[in-house]
C-alpha cells in the first residue's frame, strides 16, 4: 500500500516511535515559528531550561501580533524577545514586517520539513508541502532546545478536489465549503490533505488560504503536495533551490475521503458566530455593511490584494462603510506601491494599516456598535473583532472588495468579468526587516522589562484532589472565551497575574474572586472545548487561578496538550450524561488518583452521586501531569 504525502514527511523525520494511528511518536523538527503574542512565553520557558542555542535548522521570532505601542509594555515584549532571538541563535522579524504565517511562506517554508509554531495558523505552510503544527508555546520551546516534538498518530483524510473554480470563486469558498462539510472539530485527531486535478489549478497561496483554515476544523495540519506549481512560487522567491518534489503515491493509503468538484462551488460565507456556519453569499440577501476590513493570514498575499485594487480602481467605497486593509508582509506591500496598486486602493477610499495581524485578533479596527462587518478572516467568535454586539462574516477578497463599493452584500458572480492577477517573474524579497542572530550569543545579555513576570509553574499532583466546580460552560468554548485577547489585553501576554483578572472573562466577569474564594476548583465544559487560538494562556492563566482538571465531553486538539504541559489534568465524561448532573459549586472528590491516572479512568464523587471521567492521554503525558507538567518534567529528565 502507498503512502500519503503526510506520512512520507513524518516517517522521513521520525525519530521514536510507529506510525500507527493512535501511537506517540517522536519527530524531528527542522523549523519553528513563534509570534509576539505567544513568544513571550516561549522564551521564559527557553531561560528556565537554561539552554545554549536552538537545536533546529530554523527558528523565527516574529512581531505581527502586538504592534500597537501604546504604552511601553509590547516595546518592551519585542526587545525582550529581541535579545532572546540573539542569544538562542534565532531569526529575528521586526514590527512592520508583515504576519509570520505569510512571512515564512514566503522566506522559509521547505517542502518536506516539519515546522512546528506558537500559532493555530501554523498550518498555513501546508500549501508548500510541509507538515506545519500549530502548538503551545512550551512545545515549541521544547522543540527549540531539544529539535524534537511529540505527537500521537494522526489519521489522515483525503479531500479530493476535482475540476476549476469557476470567476469570482476562489481559495477562500473552498475552505469554507470544507468547513460546511466537516464542522469545527470535524478534523480532531487528523490531517487533511489535499489531492486531485484540481489541486493544479490552485497557486502556493491558494494552497496556503486553504491549509491556513484548517485550523478552524482542529486538524493537526493540512498539506497539499509540493509539485511544480510549488516549484513556480519557490523561483518567484528567488530560493528555488529549496524545491523537493513531493506527491502522494497513486495508491496512498487514506482513512477516509471527501470529494469537492470545485466547478460547482459558488461565492461562501461563513456568518456569525463559527467559521462553519457557512451558506452562500446569495443566501444573505442584501444586507448592510459597516466594515469591511481584508488581510490577515489568511487572504493578504500579493494575489489577493491586487485582485482587490483591480475591483476598486477607479470606484469609491460607500459613504456608510469603512474598509481597512492589512497587507499579508512589506515586501507584498512594497509591490503593490511600485506598481500603482497602493495608489488604486487609496484612492478609492481604503485605510491601509501596518503588514500585521491587526484587526484580525481584535488589536485596533473594532466596529460601531451592532455592526456588521465583513472579513477575510479566519474566525468570526463572538466579541473577537473588539465589540461584543456586532456581526462579523468571513468571505473572499473578491466578495469583500465588492461589497465595500456596493455597502450591502451582493452575489458576484453577476458583476461580468472577474478580476485577473498576472504575477511579476520575481517577487521582491528584501530581509531588512530581518534580524540574524551572532554565530555565538552565549554574552547576549537578554532584556526584561516591568511587565514581563515568571512563567508560572505548577506543583506536582497529589494522590487526593477534593475541589469545587468554580465554572460550568456550554460546548464549543474557545481559548478566546478562556483568556480574551483584545487590544486591552494583548499588551499583558507576558504578565500572568494581570491577565488573570480577565479570565474566561466573556463567560462570567467574577472567575478570578470565584478562584480566591474556593482556592481554585474544577472547570467543567461541553463538546471541542479550547477551540481556535493556540495560545497556551488559555491553560496557563487557569493554572494561576488554581485549576486543577477540566472535565468536558471532548477536546480541542491543542488546548488539551496546552493542559497537559501546564500540569492541569484533561478529563472527558464517560458518560455525557454525566454533565448536565453537575451544578457549579458543588464539591468533588477523587481518592487514589495516581493510580486512576494509571488505569485510564477517574472516579469522582460529588453530593449523592458518582461519575467516572475518562484519562485519554497517553503514558508520557501521565507523568507529565504527574510531575506537575512539562518544564518540571524536563527538568526532572535532565
Amino acid at each position: 500500500m502507498g503512502k500519503s504525502v503526510a506520512y512520507k514527511i513524518l516517517e522521513k523525520n521520525l525519530l521514536a516511535g510507529e506510525l500507527k494511528v493512535g501511537e506517540e511518536i517522536t519527530v524531528k523538527v527542522n523549523q519553528t515559528l513563534t509570534q509576539d503574542s505567544t513568544g513571550t512565553m516561549v522564551y521564559l520557558q527557553l531561560q528556565a531550561m537554561d539552554i545554549i542555542t536552538k537545536k533546529t535548522d530554523l527558528s523565527v521570532a516574529y512581531i505581527d501580533h502586538n504592534t500597537l505601542q501604546a504604552g511601553f509594555e509590547n516595546a518592551d515584549d519585542h526587545e525582550f524577545i529581541k535579545t532572546s532571538a540573539a542569544k538562542y541563535g534565532i531569526v529575528y522579524s521586526k514590527p512592520g514586517n508583515g504576519i509570520c504565517h505569510q512571512l515564512h511562506l514566503e522566506r522559509f517554508g521547505k517542502p518536506a520539513n516539519i515546522l512546528i509554531g506558537s500559532d493555530s495558523h501554523t498550518p498555513t505552510c501546508g500549501g508548500l508541502g510541509m507538515i506545519a503544527i500549530g502548538a503551545g508555546g512550551l512545545d515549541v520551546a521544547i522543540g527549540i532546545a531539544k529539535g524534537s516534538y511529540n505527537l500521537k498518530v494522526p489519521k489522515v483524510v483525503n479531500v479530493e478536489l476535482t475540476g476549476k473554480l469557476n470567476p469570482w470563486v476562489s481559495a477562500k469558498d473552498v475552505i469554507l465549503k470544507v468547513l460546511k462539510e466537516l464542522t469545527v472539530k470535524g478534523g480532531v485527531g487528523n490531517i487533511i490533505e489535499y489531492s486531485g486535478d484540481g489541486v493544479k489549478a490552485l497557486s502556493v497561496t491558494d494552497r496556503a488560504t486553504i491549509t491556513n483554515m484548517g485550523a478552524e476544523l482542529g486538524a493537526t495540519t493540512s498539506i497539499f503536495p509540493s509539485d511544480e506549481i510549488t516549484k513556480d512560487f519557490l523561483n518567484r522567491q528567488n530560493r528555488v533551490e529549496d524545491f523537493v518534489e513531493l506527491t502522494a503515491d497513486a495508491d496512498a493509503h487514506y482513512d477516509y475521503k471527501i470529494t469537492i468538484n470545485l466547478s460547482e462551488l459558488i461565492p461562501m460565507v461563513a456568518k456569525p458566530h463559527s467559521p462553519d456556519n457557512v451558506d452562500t453569499v446569495k443566501s444573505i440577501g442584501r444586507l448592510k455593511v459597516d466594515q469591511v476590513a481584508i488581510g490577515s493570514c489568511t487572504n493578504a498575499s500579493y494575489t489577493d490584494l491586487m485582485k482587490v485594487a483591480a475591483i476598486l480602481k477607479g470606484k469609491k467605497v460607500h459613504a456608510d462603510v469603512s474598509l481597512v486593509i492589512s497587507p499579508g508582509s512589506s515586501n507584498v506591500l512594497k509591490m503593490l506601491a511600485d506598481n500603482g496598486a497602493l495608489g488604486d486602493l487609496i484612492k478609492a477610499g481604503a485605510r491601509i494599516l501596518e503588514a500585521s495581524c491587526g484587526p484580525c485578533i481584535g488589536m485596533g479596527q473594532a466596529p460601531k456598535s451592532k455592526a456588521i462587518s465583513v472579513r477575510t478572516f479566519n474566525r468570526n467568535f463572538k466579541g473577537r473583532c473588539g465589540t461584543k454586539d456586532a456581526d462579523v462574516y468571513l468571505v473572499s477578497p473578491e466578495t469583500a472588495a465588492a461589497i465595500a463599493v456596493e455597502g450591502y452584500f451582493l452575489d458576484t458572480t453577476v458583476l461580468g468579468n472577474a478580476p485577473t492577477v498576472t504575477l511579476p517573474e520575481k517577487f521582491d524579497s528584501d530581509d531588512n526587516y530581518f534580524i540574524f542572530p551572532p554565530a555565538d550569543g552565549r554574552d547576549v545579555e537578554i532584556v526584561m522589562g516591568p511587565n514581563i513576570k515568571p512563567f508560572p509553574r505548577n506543583v506536582e499532583l497529589t494522590d487526593t484532589v477534593t475541589a469545587n466546580v468554580i465554572l460550568k460552560t456550554g460546548d464549543n468554548v474557545t481559548t478566546d472565551d478562556i483568556m480574551p485577547s483584545n487590544a486591552k489585553l494583548l499588551p499583558f501576554r507576558s504578565n500572568v497575574p494581570e491577565l488573570s483578572k480577565y479570565c474566561f472573562g466573556t463567560i462570567v466577569d467574577d472567575f478570578a474572586a470565584r478562584s480566591e474564594k474556593y482556592n481554585g476548583g474544577f472547570v467543567i465544559g461541553g463538546d471541542n472545548y479550547g477551540q481556535g487560538s493556540s495560545r497556551e494562556h488559555a491553560a496557563l492563566v487557569p493554572l494561576y487561578l488554581g485549576v486543577k482538571a477540566v472535565i468536558v465531553k471532548s477536546f480541542a486538539r491543542i488546548h488539551k496538550a496546552n493542559l497537559i504541559n501546564s500540569g492541569i489534568i484533561p478529563l472527558e465524561f464517560k458518560n455525557k450524561e454525566d454533565y448536565d448532573k453537575i451544578n457549579e459549586f458543588v464539591s468533588l472528590t477523587t481518592d487514589n488518583l495516581f493510580a486512576s491516572l494509571d488505569a485510564g479512568i477517574v472516579t469522582f464523587k460529588a453530593d449523592g452521586f458518582e461519575f467516572q471521567a475518562e484519562a485519554n492521554i497517553s503514558e508520557r503525558d501521565k507523568e507529565i501531569i504527574k510531575k506537575g507538567g512539562y518544564l518540571n518534567f524536563i527538568k526532572d529528565a535532565e
